[in-house]
């Protein structure tokens, strides 16, 4: 069938239902919901594109008639049957739930009231954030729902319908002072579920430090104690707050925009607080290994404590685990992750895993991080090198096996960084987009070196060029991973994890080192890494330091959310099966 997506954005769900659809050998387009006056925008794009079914994966807006009447609009709610309103999955996190759903609906004039075509519902694992929910339990879900409708409509099938849940109707919207958080009042466990509920957007407004900041996401401290309200320490970027029966972490802040200002962006909280935060708030390490239970005390950072990098062994197995922020890796946070790696080298282990438990594994560089720098044209040469310095490490471990988990999507440098291991292991459901074309850049992270010797040089033109997601399955398929598990999110870790055992007990392990080993001194001789890295560098630098190059405005636009002015052109045309072949010949 010919599919006409409908999206607010092109954001995490609706690439992954791209995807999908794709896969199944369905001709899919995407068309943003720009503009809603009558005759315009969605109901302009179904005209244009004379779809089958149009689905709508993510809308923040209401589709008109004018779109709706004209063929089939499928909508995915995220939220279980009976329930109405835009804050669905914010007040079910708000609220503590254990289970939740999703709905595929038909539009039509009242809200979240149409004829259901699918349902599905997914657990709620306890200490997870909407954003990390949303691109995995729940995305699941929605996937599941949406290739059953499809699947009706395409066998001629009508709405399935489906009993509401208990307790659900339509709930307004939630605004901040149902988000507030009293310091002076709410224990920590009411506190992390409202930071968790709004982790993303919109954050939960708060006042302190002489200013107004929304605070992203939330990470239960153990034992550092203080008054309500008080800042006690530092970590990594992220600040540490008292609440009355604990702390918690925030890892990001966003300056609250005043009127007539231009928008602000997430950014590491000590960053975004600047000169606001005093002086004598220390900065406290967490520890690289979890303590032991014994060691972990009150007034004390044992293992427990929140850190966003970590490492763990499971007999010959090592495991560095990590996990930031939309999966952005800022200067420091590169710096840090390969002080990290190198520790992780220098124990007696025959695998070494690397990836995050759950969510992105990477995104490479942090455009936030370098929007927000008083040289941003510095603080993207300096990034740029601290991640290959982090892929180059990589790509010369030759004493043992290397292997990227990714348990959710990757970008760019973040794709290109994961192939620098011997092995990439992949969640079934996660979607990579190994370009870097859209932001303006030629890229980095000796990926000229890496792609080409997974995929081939064509396929890696191919991928580079056409600009558009792949899912897990057609990633394993062209070569660019090696192994895609069928687990669900939470199950990822403890499946690599018995994988990556079994492969420490493999009888050609030392012989697949070995091969390795002398595959990289080939290589080496052929052309070292060093002429690769020298020659994407050049052309970075080029770019970076060249204030008229698009680069800097397709940043700018990217980090403040800018919405574009028209659906991107290798969007709004038909993708089928094998799309990355056919269309680099359109472009």
């Amino acid at each position: 069938m010919r599919i006409l997506l409908l999206a607010s954005a092109f954001n995490s769900l609706t690439q992954r239902v791209f995807t999908e659809l794709v896969d199944r050998g369905h001709a899919v387009a995407v068309e943003l919901a720009l503009v809603t006056e009558p005759g315009g925008g969605p109901a302009e794009a179904v005209r244009r594109h004379g779809p089958d079914l149009v689905v709508a994966p993510m809308l923040t807006s209401v589709l008109p008639p004018e779109a709706w009447s004209a063929v089939p609009c499928l909508i995915v709610h995220p939220g279980p049957p009976g329930d109405r309103g835009p804050s669905s999955l914010d007040r079910a996190l708000t609220d503590g739930v254990r289970e939740w759903g999703v709905t595929v609906l038909q539009a039509e004039a009242e809200l979240d009231a149409g004829p259901v075509w699918a349902s599905a519902a997914f657990p709620v694992p306890p200490g997870v954030g909407k954003s990390e929910l949303y691109r995995g339990e729940l995305a699941d879900a929605a996937v599941g729902a949406v290739l059953e409708a499809v699947g009706r409509f395409a066998a001629g099938e009508g709405p399935r319908g489906a009993a509401a849940w208990p307790g659900t109707g339509w709930r307004p919207v939630l605004r901040q002072e149902g988000r507030r958080i009293d310091w002076e009042r709410d224990p920590t466990e009411a506190v992390l579920r409202r930071l968790r509920a709004a982790d993303s957007r919109p954050g939960v407004l708060d006042a302190f430090c002489g200013g107004e900041w929304y605070l992203h996401g939330g990470h239960p401290e153990d034992g550092l104690r203080g008054r309500p309200g008080e800042l006690l320490a530092t970590r990594d970027g992220a600040v540490c707050r008292a609440t009355v029966d604990g702390a918690v972490w925030i890892p990001e802040l966003r300056a609250r925009r005043r009127p007539q200002s231009p928008p602000t962006w997430r950014l590491p909280a000590t960053l975004a607080l600047g000169e606001r935060l005093p002086a004598d708030v220390p900065e406290v390490p967490a520890p690289l290994w979890p303590a032991p239970e014994a060691e972990v005390s009150e007034g004390s950072c044992g293992g427990r404590t929140w850190s966003d990098i970590r490492y763990a062994e499971e007999g010959s197995a090592g495991f560095l685990r990590f996990g930031f922020p939309g999966g952005a890796m800022s200067t420091g946070r590169c710096r840090r992750l390969l002080a990290a790696y190198r520790f992780a080298c220098s124990r007696p282990t025959d695998v070494l895993v690397l990836g995050p438990e759950r969510d992105f594994f990477s995104n490479g560089i942090h455009l936030g991080v370098i929007e927000a720098a008083a040289d941003p044209a510095a603080e993207s040469w300096a990034n740029i090198q601290a991640i290959d310095d982090l892929v180059e490490a990589v790509v010369t471990t030759t004493d043992r096996l290397v292997v990227a988990a990714l348990p959710g999507n990757a970008a760019a440098g973040g794709v290109m960084a994961a192939l620098a291991a011997d092995e990439v292991w992949c969640r079934d459901g996660a979607v990579l987009n190994p370009h870097y074309r859209l932001m303006g850049l030629s890229g980095s992270e000796l990926w000229t070196y890496l792609l080409p010797r997974r995929v081939g040089a064509e396929a890696a033109r191919r991928f580079t060029e056409s600009a558009l997601p792949v899912s897990a399955r057609t990633a394993l398929a062209a070569g660019l991973v090696d192994r895609v598990l069928p687990t669900a999110p939470g199950e990822f870790a403890g499946e690599v994890a018995r994988l990556a055992g079994r492969l420490t007990r493999s009888a050609q392990l030392s012989a697949r080192v070995a091969e390795k080993k002398a595959l990289r001194e080939r290589d080496e001789a052929l052309r070292p890494l060093a002429r690769y890295r020298a020659d994407e560098l050049t052309a970075m630098r080029r770019t970076f330091f060249d204030p008229r190059a698009p680069y800097h405005a397709l940043r700018s636009d990217f980090v403040r959310k800018a919405r574009p002015a028209r659906t991107p052109e290798h969007l709004a045309r038909w993708t089928s099966a094998g799309h990355t072949a056919s269309r680099v010949s359109d472009l």
